[in-house]
C-alpha cells in the first residue's frame, strides 16, 4: 500500500471492481494519535505525503519484533502547493508547502486475514482499503494493484516503507559510482536515456528521500533491490536493444537504456 513508500508505492488506479477483502478495513480514525515515521514530496504527481502507524506497530519493529496483528499503516495524501506557473512551492526546509486533503490508503494487518487468497498474489495477512477525502470508501479503487505492487516485498512483511518504519532508513548523501550513471532525484531519472554497450554496467543512484526500484519491462525484465536514499543498485545488459524500465514502485516514473 506504502504508491507506491510509500505505503501503496504507487498512486491507485481505478476501476469499477476491487477486491472484496477491502471492506474489512474500517477508516483509522486516529490515526494522527500515532506516529508520524515519513513524508514524501512526491514530484511526479505535485503531492505531499505523510506516513503514519500505531505507535505499538512502531514500538514492536524498532525492537527487532515482526510487525503485529493489529498493525495500521496510513498514507495520507495532499496536493503540494503550487505557484502561478504550477511549481509547487517549498518550505524553509525545502520540502513541499502541504494543499488541500486528497485521499488516504490504509493497509492493515490482521491475524487469520489474507486466507481467501491464492498464493500468487496474497500479501500475508495484509488488507488493503482506500478512501476518499471526506473518509468514505473510494469504491473506484483498484486495490488489486496494491497486492501486486507490495508482493515483491514479502521479505519484509509487504511493508515497502518498512526501514523508514523502522527509522533504519540511510539519509546519507547518494554516492556517485564509476562507470555509467543515472541519478534518481525529485521522483525523475536522469538522464532520462543513457546509451550503454553489451556488458557494460549501468548504475542508479538514489538521491530521494523515497525508495525507487528499478524495473525493465517485459516478461524476461530485471528487478533491481530497492533503493533508499544515499543507496545504487546496478544492471549490466546482455543483448543488444532498447530496454524501458519504470520506477518499481512509482510506475510513473519512466527511462530508457539503448544498448549497442
Amino acid at each position: 500500500m506504502i504508491r507506491r513508500i510509500s505505503l501503496f508505492a504507487a498512486t491507485l488506479l481505478f476501476s469499477s471492481a476491487a477486491l472484496a477483502g477491502g471492506d474489512k478495513v474500517a477508516f483509522p480514525e486516529g490515526y494522527d494519535k500515532g506516529v508520524l515515521y515519513g513524508i514524501v514530496d512526491r514530484y511526479d504527481i505535485k503531492q505531499y505525503r505523510e506516513l503514519w502507524a500505531n505507535k505499538a506497530a512502531v514500538d514492536a519493529v524498532k525492537a527487532g519484533k515482526p510487525i503485529p496483528s493489529g498493525t495500521v499503516l496510513t498514507l495520507v495524501q495532499y496536493k503540494a502547493q503550487v505557484d502561478d506557473k504550477g511549481t509547487p512551492v517549498k518550505d524553509a526546509n525545502g520540502r513541499f508547502k502541504k494543499g488541500d486533503l486528497v485521499a488516504f490508503a490504509v493497509m492493515e494487518k490482521r491475524q487469520g486475514w489474507g486466507t481467501e487468497y491464492k498464493d500468487d498474489i496474497r500479501n500475508g495477512e495484509w488488507e488493503y482499503q482506500a478512501f476518499k477525502a471526506d473518509k468514505t470508501v473510494n469504491t473506484a479503487a483498484k486495490l488489486d494493484t496494491c497486492f501486486v505492487c507490495h508482493k515483491p516485498h514479502a521479505g519484509q512483511d509487504f511493508v515497502i516503507s518498512l526501514a523508514r518504519f523502522a527509522g533504519t532508513a540511510p539519509g546519507a548523501p547518494a554516492a556517485k559510482p564509476a562507470g555509467l550513471t543515472v541519478a534518481i532525484a525529485d521522483f525523475l531519472f536522469g538522464p532520462e536515456k543513457v546509451e550503454a554497450k553489451v556488458g557494460q554496467a549501468v548504475n542508479w543512484v538514489n538521491a530521494d528521500d523515497s525508495p525507487h526500484q528499478v524495473t525493465i519491462a517485459g516478461p524476461n525484465g530485471k528487478r533491481s533491490a530497492i533503493m533508499l536514499k544515499g543507496q545504487n543498485a546496478s544492471m549490466t545488459f546482455d543483448a543488444p536493444g532498447v530496454y524501458n524500465y519504470i520506477c518499481g514502485l512509482h510506475p510513473s516514473m519512466k527511462g530508457v537504456v539503448e544498448v549497442k
